[in-house]
């Protein structure tokens, strides 16, 4: 006789490829809101070139990408998106992607944080209870605090690697570490696994030796999305290590969200810079920039999507600060047609001129 199949209310929770953080919110969703978290294909030019195709030609890049990303995510079986609130133009997008896709005759269920950023907890409740009806709010508020903390092992476990996966006497070392950590991470079920996993990546980086002698430095500022998406900035940070630099990112999660000092409190030790607040993550770059020139790095890299006018708007500040400090500094600006060729171009020409001034400041 054959066995029925099993018919579920759950509801299928998708959120567009965002960096790694989609396997922490992949844990909230499973564990925490008992609902079924949909994880869409890792973001390829195929995403792009979807995105693109329905989006309009003055938007930046990361709204392509979280559109062709939410499209994926339908096509893999989500009934339900959630699109988180901005403060730059972000904040509208949601609503634009939304009527895209219905446009294109998609039916979903769209959960628009933008609607519910109040600061009030009684709304942020609401959004959950939204997605998981019959909410235990017990179980889901120990949910939300590990798949916090997996946010913060994440972002550590990345600044680990891109500091010394260019070192490392056997090469892929490193990778094949971090790998295993992303398996773990994708597959926990409960908060030993998270801790498990974790200890797992840190002892074996631990292990893995290492050769490294007189750096080169290199700082990454730039816009949210794109310097933390490697597919968005083109691997930009691992081209970097292959090349043997020891690369520096402060823009994740951890940094700018959970445990920010605060505009006001890093306006201090730059408002000799800027007396204005310039974006939403204006502030932090041109403090982590004057940051990396105080402690000495060999250069800077400044990463923008086109059209991003608050990162625009630092890049008078940023000269200024190369100036003073004599720090060179590489701007990047990525689009829909951007390559991986040009990209290398200039990398390997920015790592020779930083090379050659390391030896004759040495």
């Amino acid at each position: 006789m054959a066995k029925e199949s099993v018919v579920t209310n759950k509801k299928k929770i998708a959120f567009p490829i965002a960096a790694r953080y989609n396997y922490a919110l992949k844990y909230f969703v499973d564990i925490g809101l008992e609902q079924q978290y949909i994880m869409q294909p890792r973001m390829t030019k195929k995403t792009l070139d979807i995105g693109s195709l329905y989006s309009p030609d003055t938007v930046c890049t990361p709204f392509k990408t979280t559109l062709g990303s939410m499209i994926e995510a339908l096509e893999c079986g989500a009934d339900t998106l959630l699109m988180l609130f901005g403060t730059c133009r972000l904040g509208y997008y949601g609503e634009l992607q939304e009527q895209i896709l219905r446009d294109l005759g998609y039916h979903f269920d769209f959960i628009n944080m933008a609607e519910y950023t109040t600061g009030k907890a009684r709304d942020y409740l609401k959004v959950i209870r939204r997605m998981a009806p019959k909410l235990h709010v017990a179980k889901a508020t120990a949910a939300g605090y590990e798949m916090l903390k997996m946010v913060e092992y994440i972002d550590e476990i990345e600044e680990i690697y891109y500091r010394n996966c260019g070192f490392e006497v056997e090469k892929g070392s490193y990778k094949k570490a971090l790998d295993q950590f992303w398996t773990d991470m994708n597959k926990a079920s409960a908060k030993g696994e998270i801790e498990a996993g974790y200890q797992r990546v840190k002892s074996a980086f631990h292990e893995i030796p290492l050769k490294k002698e007189e750096p080169i430095r290199v700082g990454v500022i730039g816009e949210y999305f794109t310097v933390q998406d490697d597919f968005s900035n083109l691997e930009l940070e691992q081209k970097l290590a292959d090349m043997g630099v020891e690369v520096h990112r402060w823009m994740n999660i951890s940094h700018r969200n959970l445990h920010y000092g605060g505009e006001k409190n890093l306006n201090v030790r730059i408002r000799d810079l800027c007396r204005y607040e310039m974006g939403p993550t204006s502030t932090a770059n041109i403090w982590c920039a004057r940051d990396y020139a105080e402690r000495g790095f060999d250069g800077i890299i400044h990463v923008k999507s086109a059209g991003c006018t608050p990162e625009i708007d630092i890049m008078p500040v940023l000269q200024n600060i190369s100036s003073d400090y004599k720090l060179p500094i590489l701007y990047l600006t990525y689009d829909s047609q951007t390559s991986d060729t040009g990209l290398m171009t200039r990398l390997e020409a920015f790592y020779d001129m930083l090379s050659m001034r390391k030896k004759v400041f040495r």
